[in-house]
């Protein structure tokens, strides 16, 4: 029971026990009344979106328990396993982006929250290993060292669904070198590598070098990799090269490129690629353009990619359509 003393040092406490008698009556409950008797618990939060998330979130997870009649064994797996996500996490690597990504749930929060504009680019995943940890990259310089892989030279313009150029863009990129490894998965990581930051010049035009992208296995030496072992599912990822840019007004794109004919690209391991934003580099081998490009010899790989951002507005009312449809549906 609170002490006098702890009700002094809380107001809000004091309110609390003051209005105790406007409190629902929880006690007996049973496996019928339980839900009902939260929802009446969590009636005067004053969020309403908040209140309106949990209310659902629960009447799922109750509905859940009492539908597979779930056990006390299975309901402490649960939250082992969770725990064990939970302390794998780290600055460096996010366990629950993981979880999020392989169960498909990012990749469903996408989707509603980007639907198709006027024919911008598709949206994709961001990921566990994006980091603001990034260096500046001059126009066609390079974000990979030059032998850590196959070189790639990518280029094209950053446009708006007009078809104007948008100058100024920010523009973050960054890959798995040679080994399917993200810099900040290596046990000596100091400094970023294979990622990079460019602004788009007067045109809306990029440039930048890095190295093909290669297929992946996403880090499966934790609870999420032992949870697809025992699902049968494979943790790979197709060879791809992620995208976000930002300019002012528009919307913020995060995507990726995925290279076509990858053996995973139509077994995602978490749901992320797009037939829309496969790509087909080109094979150059000549020395003399691959030294115009900034690499000291050829062969390499040429590619040309626009994006298209849609306004902020253009994509808020987008999503207001999707919203008005889902509630006409539900």
């Amino acid at each position: 029971m609170a002490s006098p003393s702890d009700i002094a040092k809380f107001p809000a406490l004091k309110s609390l026990l003051c209005s105790l008698e406007e409190f629902p009556d929880v006690s007996d409950i049973r496996r019928e009344t339980v839900t009902d008797k939260l929802k009446e618990c969590n009636s005067n939060c004053p969020d309403t979106r908040l209140k309106f998330l949990l209310e659902t979130l629960m009447t799922h997870l109750h509905n859940f328990v009492r539908e597979t009649n779930l056990t006390t064994e299975e309901w402490g797996t649960a939250i082992e396993f969770m725990t064990a996500v939970g302390q794998k996490c780290t600055s460096l690597r996010q366990e629950y982006i993981l979880l999020s990504d392989v169960m498909g749930v990012s990749a469903l929060v996408d989707t509603i929250n980007h639907p198709p504009t006027n024919g911008s680019t598709p949206s994709s995943l961001l990921g566990p290993f994006y980091t603001e940890e990034i260096r500046n990259v001059e126009e066609g310089g390079t974000i990979a060292p030059e032998g850590t892989g196959e070189p790639l030279f990518v280029t094209g313009r950053i446009l708006s669904t007009s078809g104007e150029p948008i100058p100024n863009a920010v523009i973050d990129t960054w890959e798995a070198d040679a080994d399917g490894l993200y810099d900040t998965q290596h046990a000596d990581y100091s400094e970023p590598d294979h990622r990079g930051r460019l602004k788009s010049n007067d045109k809306g035009e990029y440039s930048f070098r890095c190295v093909v992208p290669v297929p992946y296995s996403i880090p499966d030496d934790g609870p999420v990799g032992q949870l697809l072992a025992k699902l049968g599912r494979h943790p790979y990822r197709p060879a791809h090269l992620h995208m976000k840019i930002e300019a002012p007004s528009y919307e913020t794109l995060i995507t990726a490129l995925y290279a076509r004919g990858d053996r995973f690209s139509t077994s995602d391991a978490v749901f992320g690629a797009k037939t829309s934003l496969f790509m087909d580099p080109i094979l150059i081998e000549s020395d003399e353009e691959a030294k115009a490009k900034g690499f000291k010899k050829g062969p390499f790989r040429f590619l040309e990619y626009d994006f298209v951002l849609a306004t902020k507005e253009e994509s808020e009312k987008a999503r207001s359509k999707l919203r008005e449809e889902a509630a006409k549906n539900a």
